[in-house]
């Protein structure tokens, strides 16, 4: 089993700051993601001020947007990971 994501911080446009529940902390670039497909769920974040209202549901132990959007928690932590936060 995966830590999970305790916080998120949005690193403007598209980046987001993740810490998680050993401690660690690392950096996505979600503009790949958002540009995969013209449209859906992950295309309406495109819009820098939807992207920006993410927050943690702590139930489902990832992250989540207004509009549904959401990553697999082990998927986040390995992409996260890729670019760790040291501190």
């Amino acid at each position: 089993m995966y830590p999970v994501v305790t916080k998120v911080q949005v690193l403007p446009p598209y980046g987001l700051r993740l810490t998680f529940t050993d401690g660690t902390s690392g950096d996505i670039d979600f503009r790949a993601r958002l540009y995969q497909r013209e449209t859906g769920v992950f295309a309406e974040l495109r819009d820098p001020v939807l992207f920006a209202k993410v927050w943690v549901d702590h139930e489902a132990e990832t992250i989540v947007w207004p509009n549904g959007a959401d990553v697999a928690p082990e998927r986040l932590y390995e992409e996260a990971h890729k670019s760790m936060v040291r501190r």
